[in-house]
Formats: C-alpha cells, structure tokens, sequence
C-alpha cells in the first residue's frame, strides 16, 4: 500500500508537492526527549539519543571548548547548536527549511538559551537572491538532484551571503564555523571573503563530497578541488575531520579528484 502510494505521488508533482508539504508539516510533534549531555532535544531520535554522528560530535565538542561562539551554517534541527549552547558558547545559526526551522526553535527555547542565539532563515549563497532548495530533513539542498532528491520536493527559500549576516559580529572573537548544507559549500565561500579573512582567522568544519550524493551524471563534486583551493589561498591548512587529523594538500586534493586516492572522510577541517 505505501509503495502504491509514494508510485502515484511521484507520477503527479503537484500532488508530489502537496504530499510533503503536508507530511513536513504534520512532522513537527515530536516530543522533547533528554540527551545524554543534559540537554532536551526534539525532532531526530538519533540526535536525542546519542547515536548521530558520534565521531563528528567529539571533534566538534573538543573544537568547542577553544573557541567563543558557534556559527552553524545548515543548523538542521538544531544538534550542534545545543551542544555549543550547552557549553556556554552563544550561537549564530543559518537554517532556511520551515520543519528543520520549527524543531530549531523549539530545542533552543525550551532549554533557555533564547538570548544566547541568533537565527536567520535563510541559506548562504554569493549575495542576495530567492533560490529553490529541493529536499527536507537533513538532506536539504540548493543542487538539483541532489542524493536523487524527486524534483517536484522543492521550495524557495531567501538567500544572503554569510559575511551579509555576520557582518562584524565576529571581530576579535574565535569562532568554529561549521558548515553541512549538502554540496553548496563553494556557493557558500563565494559570499564569505570578510569571514574568511577575519582576525582571529576562524575555525572550519565543513562537510564535503567526493562522489557521494552527486546529481545524476555527475561522478566528481565539480567544486571539491575549487574549495580546497580557496582555503589554501587564504593560507589555511586542511585536515580531516577525525582522531587521525590528516593534513590533506594540493597533491592529495588532486589524487582525488583523478580518482587515485580516497581520503576515507567528507569532513574536513580549516585552520591556520
């Protein structure tokens, strides 16, 4: 019955549409549930429950401790947020789907940590502009068949540059920037020059394919070397996101792309 169901949905986009609309709207009950580090959370079981990204949470919780605010650019349903807050650390978050928005809101509030964040519904381009963003949940994004997002699950969304919203809000502070908003991070970069270059420079984490998630066609993240690139230009180094922090370089960033080595992570870190 349900694959029936999702076949006539699929057949028809704006049934398709309104299907998901409908569901993403309904989706927003999920109750608060207490986390493993204290804090209440809503939305994603996996996040409540200590299960989600287990290996990306330490590192994100150790890069926490040294730096003053988080800015969580594809904040989802407010994870990492919590975390941060949870440590003291105010937030800036950058989140532009209306049901990741909802649970947002709700794991901020109703852990008290209204006055420590600001939250922009929007998502990060080069300036400003109305894009459509296909997809919801935490595989939401600006690419067009994305992970084989179904085109008719599609939405506007507002755009603004980071360094629009950020404007000098991070002068003389150290701040993590973490960055997951599904194969838009060069998009991103184009509109962060000001961030990129602020004193102290900042720390990234970022989430970058390789070959995973492509549009149909597409066998290499056009952008995978271009972004790299634009951190070494500005003199960061990368590393990957884990125990191991490999330095990864020009030479390995080409390795890839001709298909030669694997760098077994699409979590990289930026740093100076």
């Amino acid at each position: 019955m349900k694959n029936t169901i999702k076949s006539i949905v699929e057949n028809f986009p704006a049934l398709a549409l309104f299907y998901r609309n409908t569901r993403d709207l309904l989706d927003q009950r999920h109750p608060l549930r207490k986390t493993p580090w204290g804090f209440n959370f809503a939305g994603h079981d996996a996040m409540a429950d200590g299960s989600f990204e287990p290996d990306e949470t330490k590192v994100v919780r150790r890069l926490l401790a040294d730096v003053d605010v988080l800015v969580n650019v594809g904040a989802n349903m407010g994870y990492y947020c919590c975390h941060a807050l949870s440590m003291g650390k105010p937030v800036i978050a950058v989140e532009p789907n209306t049901r990741n928005l909802h649970y947002l809101l709700k794991n901020i509030q109703n852990n008290g940590w209204a006055k420590l964040a600001e939250v922009f519904p929007v998502a990060m381009s080069s300036g400003t502009d109305i894009l459509k963003m296909w997809g919801g949940g935490t595989g939401a994004s600006l690419v067009k068949g994305w992970a084989a997002i179904p085109e008719s699950y599609v939405t506007q969304v507002p755009i603004l540059s980071l360094d629009r919203v950020l404007g000098d809000t991070l002068r003389g502070k150290k701040a993590l920037i973490l960055v997951d908003i599904e194969g838009a991070e060069f998009m991103m970069l184009q509109g962060a020059n000001q961030t990129l270059m602020n004193e102290p420079r900042p720390i990234w984490m970022m989430e970058i394919s390789t070959t995973e998630h492509q549009p149909a066609g597409t066998v290499m993240n056009p952008h995978f070397a271009k972004t790299f690139e634009l951190f070494f230009a500005q003199g960061y180094r990368a590393l990957t996101a884990d125990e191991a922090a490999q330095e990864i370089n020009q030479e390995s960033i080409q390795q890839v792309v001709a298909g030669t080595q694997k760098l077994g992570n699409h979590n990289f870190i930026f740093k100076t």
